[in-house]
């Protein structure tokens, strides 16, 4: 692919973050007197964020009314717990050694806000290793639009033709596609409720975070 540089979304790629999320979530059912929901029945909604973790836990759309105070507690929640069981998936920490031992640059770009990107990043020991890092309201737009991704190919300094993105969501792909970068669907991660990551329009979907050398010329 001739690709200059890697990028990779956060939760459900680089990190799986679905159990401490899941967690913010039970806490907040707690406060409300309704019993703890399976972290795997959580699992699948987690790349939507508090959006998609606030439907599965209360069946609420950001239009209810309850909506705004409720993803508020629940984010002061995630807070203070960010990285109790979060980990790197298996195989993402070789990866970026393999990534860094070819002197290329790797970075993140997530939707996931700066307050919680940054501290995240830092406890698991990426934050000064990631040559640019951009989160949900450093541009005024998320993906899928591409806004991000080409804020990430300016930081660099590289076209965003010469970067692959790597992503478990549909909108991962989208905002690629939208940024005339390569993009490659993570097949380990969260994929969305009933992802099908074979119809996103990736150029490959892949198993093992291994398996990214393979597209690197």
């Amino acid at each position: 692919m001739n690709k200059r540089a890697i990028l990779f979304d956060l939760d459900g790629t680089l990190a799986d973050t679905a159990m401490d999320l899941a967690s913010a979530l039970n806490r907040l059912r707690g406060e409300r007197g309704l019993d703890p929901i399976s972290p795997e029945l959580a699992r699948p909604h987690t790349s939507s964020g508090a959006r998609g973790l606030l439907k599965i836990g209360f069946g609420l759309a950001p239009q209810d009314p309850d909506y705004g105070p409720l993803r508020d507690r629940f984010l002061e929640l995630y807070a203070e717990a960010l990285c109790v069981d979060t980990i790197l998936y298996e195989g993402v920490p070789e990866l970026l050694l393999d990534i860094e031992s070819r002197n290329l640059p790797w970075g993140i770009v997530t939707n996931k806000s700066a307050r919680f990107t940054e501290p995240l990043l830092e406890l698991l020991g990426l934050r000064h290793r990631a040559a640019c890092v951009v989160s949900g309201d450093t541009t005024g737009k998320t993906k899928p639009a591409p806004d991000p991704l080409l804020r990430a190919a300016a930081e660099l300094g590289i076209p965003a033709s010469a970067c692959l993105y790597i992503g478990d969501d549909l909108r991962d792909v989208q905002a690629a596609r939208a940024a005339n970068m390569g993009a490659i669907a993570a097949g380990w991660g969260y994929l969305g409720v009933n992802g099908a990551p074979g119809t996103w329009g990736a150029d490959a979907v892949i198993e093992r975070p291994a398996q990214v050398i393979e597209f690197l010329a």
